[in-house]
């Protein structure tokens, strides 16, 4: 049988598509994320199928703040951050390329104070009246564990505490740590009070019974820019069409949390309770005071440049840097449409 040079160069051709397939498939987005609700996007879309749809396979990366995993998106070993967008601004601004596609979350933050420090937050008393007298009764200032300098936890922290609370900053301790040190630590009461997201506030809450919620995202800092979904330039530059599928992905995820809770909740027990949280604590989560789902990345550029204004005050950064320039929203615009 003759074997003509188009039908051998077609029979190739065939032959190498299941492997060039194969290939794309061993290859998943190298995504990074806290462990947070407002992180929880991607991990809902890949336990659905949705992800698997639309050609995508994740490699989830877990980090225990956002400036902790700076160094690894400058790197290049991430393509997807998952966490705050402040460690993002001074980032991007010092060269790493990156732009944020969607915001997950707002007003995320809390203070959860344990037994000792919340009787003293009673009605009609002041934020700064109440950590003055647990040092007068005490002997010590309160200790409030939060993460580290730059991150959004911390700068909202010291807003609340200095600028909205007017506290004296004798009064208080801040001890910087990771999400899940800072869970640990208010459990077993190695501190008065903490920084916590959900899930963390409804487990601590779960757990602590005595421990109540002090301050809200709300009152910390207003419209308090949280979670964001950002891509690398690099897999903007090389793959826009998996950016778009990667932003569909965050909102239509983003649409299910806030109004069908209970079917999220399987897949981000799965992702973020690994089997040891209860699924009616996560529903419970998705539900709080705490959970305000967000997905417009420019509803959040305003509050992102006032809260790096807030930073240069507390000197975490050195100078203010252009915001806008981070924030790319043409590929939520298109999802939306």
């Amino acid at each position: 049988m003759m074997i003509t040079r188009r039908q051998m160069v077609s029979g190739l051709s065939a032959l190498a598509l299941p492997f060039i397939g194969k290939a794309k498939a061993q290859s998943p987005l190298r995504v990074g994320f806290i462990p947070i609700l407002g992180a929880a996007p991607l991990h809902l879309a890949e336990r659905e199928g949705w992800a698997r749809e639309q050609g995508l396979a994740f490699n989830f990366i877990q980090f225990e703040s956002g400036p902790n995993m700076i160094q690894a998106l400058a790197s290049g070993t991430l393509d997807v951050y998952l966490a705050g967008v402040g460690p993002l601004v001074v980032a991007h601004a010092k060269g790493v390329a990156v732009k944020v596609v969607l915001s997950t979350a707002v007003e995320e933050m809390t203070v959860v104070a344990g037994a000792a420090l919340q009787s003293f937050f009673t009605k009609g008393r002041t934020t700064a009246a109440a950590l003055a007298a647990f040092k007068s009764e005490k002997g010590r200032p309160a200790k409030l564990a939060t993460q580290p300098a730059g991150s959004v936890p911390n700068t909202t922290l010291q807003h609340w505490l200095w600028e909205v609370g007017k506290a004296n900053p004798a009064d208080v301790d801040i001890i910087a740590m990771g999400i899940d040190a800072t869970q640990q630590a208010l459990l077993t009461g190695a501190v008065d009070g903490a920084t916590v997201r959900e899930p963390a506030v409804t487990i601590v809450l779960n757990r602590l019974p005595q421990a109540k919620i002090i301050a809200l995202g709300g009152e910390m800092f207003a419209n308090q820019p949280g979670t964001v979904l950002a891509v690398t330039q690099k897999l903007i530059d090389q793959s826009p069409d998996a950016v778009q599928k990667i932003t569909g992905l965050g909102i239509k995820a983003l649409d299910v949390m806030a109004n069908d809770p209970a079917r999220a909740v399987p897949s981000i027990e799965a992702a973020l309770g690994k089997g040891l949280v209860d699924p009616a604590i996560l529903q419970a989560a998705l539900t709080s005071p705490a959970s305000k789902f967000v997905s417009d990345p420019r509803a959040i550029v305003e509050a992102t440049a006032k809260m790096q204004t807030y930073q240069l005050k507390l000197g975490t950064i050195d100078k203010e840097y252009p915001v806008d320039a981070l924030f790319e929203p043409s590929f939520y615009l298109r999802a939306k449409a």
